[in-house]
């Protein structure tokens, strides 16, 4: 970050009190950085707290690894003996309300506009997309991870500087009001939708109030900007009712309306990635198109990112050949060869409806041997957990796949519905622990399988992927 900020302009914007350095000093800060093993010199350390760490503790580390200042908790115990003398400390209350005020307060000096994403899934599939196809055209800056959170969303707008023409940020939740609370800081001119499904339903309750959640970003948005919106999904498409801003729709169905703006018709995949054909209210001639992508859920986010490029006045012209450079977000449907065997590693996380997306493309994955979908547990879903994983083992079971491997105690449910469905027991397996999975799992596969593997983030298949492909240098989402 080069637009000026010094640490004068953070201690006014948060109210911090200085405690140490000189009280005139007010030094020019590079950015700032609450990871002291990713700070770089010159940058401001804010020092988060959590449940399991202590920001401050990491003071020292901070101020030997180059920290232009620091802004510390507030604590009578805080000691600063072992600090530069002439660094500049101040503290504050509350650090997370202090980054979000810094991050809001820069976001209001850029005169930029803001493309905001959410939705229950692809929202960094997206975002990497729209980065992408931007690449040539525009200076556009977004997170490199799903920095989508009170601490992700502030850390994004952070990264824009007067040289950015376009900004894209992920808006993420997990409890009611906290993506209205996230656009207050991020302001953003732009959104995207893109679904609304059973997730987070611990916090949310029921899908209702995920679509409700979700409309915060629509209803945030200014009439000067745009929305774009999965037309296929109603509780998405509703939205264009709550938005001010202008609708720009997607759509994957063949048969959708000739009046959606982008439309994906005559799909079709296979290990390489997807073609389909690109048309719609928008796309002056029908156009062929192919991605390294896989699947219909990969169309989806492509549709998201063009309608993005088009709401923001690029010449779609200019960003179709972006479009065989794309490669899959790490650990979202994406392809690793190991010998014989292709893994598909879906294990960045899992919810109903991302399953059922992923049942789709192993299902139209015809020159394999086997279609091996391997499931762990989907969190975070409340007290349905146990009917929507039994739901999903009867899809797994209709879309007929050879071997249905299970991991964790949710997936008992799973277990029993992929049986009510006809699966046979020989094609179905369960086990206790990811370690379990990791010793026998390997022994079971054969060359030509391809190998699907999807979970929630705390079901850990993260761990059995990267037993099987050992020597992959693909993954890794920090």
């Amino acid at each position: 970050m080069t637009t000026a900020m010094s640490f004068a302009d953070v201690m006014r914007v948060t109210g911090a009190r200085a405690v140490s350095g000189p009280r005139d000093a007010s030094p020019a800060l590079t950015g700032v950085s609450t990871d002291t093993r990713s700070l770089r010199a010159g940058e401001l350390y804010l020092a988060l707290s959590g449940p399991a760490f202590d920001g401050n503790a990491f003071a020292r580390t901070a101020a030997d690894a180059g920290a232009g200042a620091l802004l510390l908790r507030d604590d009578p115990a805080l000691d600063l003996s072992g600090l530069p003398k002439g660094l500049p400390v101040a503290t504050c209350r509350d650090p997370l309300r202090a980054l979000a005020d810094v991050a809001g307060w820069h976001r209001r000096r850029l005169a930029l506009p803001v493309v905001a994403i959410t939705g229950s899934v692809g929202k960094t599939s997206t975002k990497n997309i729209l980065l992408e196809l931007l690449r040539d055209v525009r200076v556009a800056v977004g997170s490199p991870a799903s920095f989508n959170n009170e601490v992700g969303v502030p850390l994004t707008l952070l990264l824009a500087d007067e040289r950015t023409d376009v900004l894209i940020a992920e808006i993420g939740t997990n409890a009611p009001g906290e993506i209205a609370a996230l656009c207050r800081i991020a302001q953003p001119s732009a959104g995207i939708v893109t679904e609304v499904g059973a997730s987070h339903l611990l916090g949310l309750h029921n899908i209702e109030g995920v679509a409700v959640e979700k409309s915060a970003l629509p209803a945030c948005l200014p009439s000067s900007g745009f929305c774009v919106l999965n037309a296929d999904n109603p509780l998405t498409a509703k939205m264009a009712q709550v938005t001010a801003a202008r609708p720009i729709t997607f759509s994957v169905r063949d048969d959708a309306d000739p009046h959606i703006d982008f439309r994906a018709s005559s799909i079709t995949f296979d290990a390489s990635g997807t073609r389909f054909t690109l048309e719609g209210a928008r796309v002056p001639e029908p156009l062929s198109i192919h991605v390294p992508l896989l699947g219909e859920p990969a169309v989806k986010n492509v549709l998201a990112a063009l309608a993005a490029c088009d709401g923001l006045g690029v010449d779609l012209e200019l960003v179709y050949p972006a479009l065989a450079r794309l490669v899959p977000a790490p650990r979202r449907m994406q392809p690793v060869q190991v010998g014989g065997l292709t893994l598909l590693d879906d294990s960045y996380n899992a919810n109903p409806d991302s399953v059922r997306a992923g049942l789709g493309v192993l299902r139209g994955l015809r020159a394999h041997a086997r279609r091996v979908m391997v499931l762990g547990e989907m969190l975070e879903l409340g007290p349905d957990a146990g009917i929507l994983h039994h739901r999903v083992g009867r899809e797994a079971a209709d879309a007929n796949v050879d071997l249905l491997v299970l991991v964790g105690d949710l997936t008992r449910a799973t277990a029993a519905g992929a049986l009510e469905a006809g699966l046979g027991m020989g094609r179905l397996v369960h086990f206790d622990t990811v370690e379990d999975a990791i010793t026998v799992l390997p022994g079971m596969l054969r060359d030509g399988d391809a190998v699907w593997i999807k979970g929630s983030r705390g079901s850990r298949l993260d761990r059995l992927v990267d037993h099987l492909a050992p020597t992959s240098t693909t993954h890794g989402t920090r």
